[in-house]
C-alpha cells in the first residue's frame, strides 16, 4: 500500500466548488479496484490549505491503473481547475 498526500493551498472564495469537486472526484475512486480510501482534510490553523489523503493498493497500480482507467478523465476534468493550487503532490510508504 501506499498513500499519496496532495497539500492544496485555496482561496476562501473558490473552497465551496473545490470541496465539491473533490466530494464528485471521490466517487470516481470508490469505483476503482486500485483505491482503498481516501479523506479531505481542512487545516485549522490556516483555513487556505486542504490535504488530500488517497491510499492506493501501489504506486505502480496507481500510476499504470487508475492514472490509464476510463475514470480518469473525468476525474481529471473535475480536479483540473484547482491543480495550480496544488503544493505538493507525492506518495509515502507506512512506516509505523
Amino acid at each position: 500500500m501506499t498513500v499519496e498526500y496532495i497539500r492544496y493551498r485555496i482561496a476562501l472564495e473558490q473552497q465551496p466548488a473545490f470541496v465539491q469537486a473533490i466530494k464528485s472526484a471521490c466517487q470516481l475512486l470508490a469505483a476503482s479496484p486500485d483505491c482503498l480510501s481516501y479523506q479531505l482534510t481542512h487545516c485549522d490553523e490556516d483555513p487556505s490549505l486542504f490535504i488530500w489523503r488517497i491510499e492506493w493498493t501501489s504506486v505502480e497500480r496507481h500510476l499504470n491503473g487508475f492514472r490509464k482507467s476510463a475514470e480518469f478523465g473525468a476525474f481529471f476534468q473535475l480536479v483540473k481547475p484547482f491543480y495550480s493550487g496544488i503544493q505538493e503532490m507525492n506518495h509515502y510508504s507506512v512506516l509505523v
